[in-house]
């Protein structure tokens, strides 16, 4: 993936058409959870010094109820921070959010030592001991996903029951099954290419509404940042365009 330069990122805030800056993490859950930052801010004081999050972010269920059992946090323990130091090589345009960039971050102590049970610094101490054993981890992944014609409100409202998918019947390999969508999926391919990622193509599935966008496969890590940063940015153009849509 081809990273936005710190230079860019400059002149871009001082040009006006960078204004956000979206410092995110992945959780247990593989979602992206952080901050928008004020571009100029970022400049002067995350680039830097990195922002904080709460260390329970890595020690809760899918619906933020924090989890006994955890070390590194819990009610006995108190709930501190961590800090969230963004790794400049992720940065790249997010175009479905306007005047918007993202960087992922790498989660540590406010000593500077590596929070272990953090996803990403999971997989980059598995990468390292491959490398040291003369191996490189190159990985795809497979992405699929059903678009609903509800909004995520309305299923919301309806129990996540009886929603109405895209596609009435198997839409594998149609071309016709794939065109009733094409908005929506070539709005998220494209900019998800603009994103950094390398684009491969888009298919439909067996299931109603049900389609796969696949990326190239690369080096461990890369690919699974992109994976995470995929699935987010899906949802939102989603979301933007009256759809819900479930990996």
């Amino acid at each position: 993936m081809k990273s936005m330069s710190i230079e860019a990122l400059k002149s871009g805030v001082q040009d006006g058409s960078i204004d956000t800056v979206v410092v995110a993490m992945t959780d247990m859950q593989g979602r992206l959870t952080g901050k928008r930052i004020h571009g100029q801010f970022f400049l002067d004081e995350v680039l830097k010094h990195g922002t904080e999050g709460c260390n329970y972010l890595l020690a809760v269920d899918v619906d933020m109820n924090t989890v006994d059992g955890y070390e590194m946090s819990s009610w006995e323990r108190g709930y501190s921070d961590f800090a969230l130091v963004p790794d400049m090589s992720t940065l790249r345009l997010i175009d479905w959010q306007p005047g918007a960039v993202l960087v992922l971050a790498d989660v540590q102590w406010l000593d500077h030592t590596d929070v272990v049970a953090s996803p990403r610094q999971i997989l980059r101490k598995q990468v390292k001991a491959l490398n040291e054993a003369g191996m490189e981890a190159m990985c795809g992944t497979e992405l699929e996903f059903v678009v609903y014609k509800d909004t995520y409100e309305e299923a919301w409202d309806k129990g996540y029951k009886n929603l109405i998918p895209v596609n009435q019947y198997n839409v594998d390999y149609s071309i016709l099954g794939g065109s009733r969508i094409e908005p929506l999926l070539r709005r998220i391919r494209l900019s998800m290419a603009n994103a950094g990622m390398t684009v491969e193509s888009v298919k439909g599935e067996c299931n109603f509404g049900q389609h796969e966008i696949a990326f190239k496969y690369s080096d461990a890590l890369s690919n699974c940042d992109n994976h995470v940063i995929y699935k987010n940015g899906a949802k939102e153009i989603a979301s933007q365009d009256g759809y819900a849509l479930t990996f």
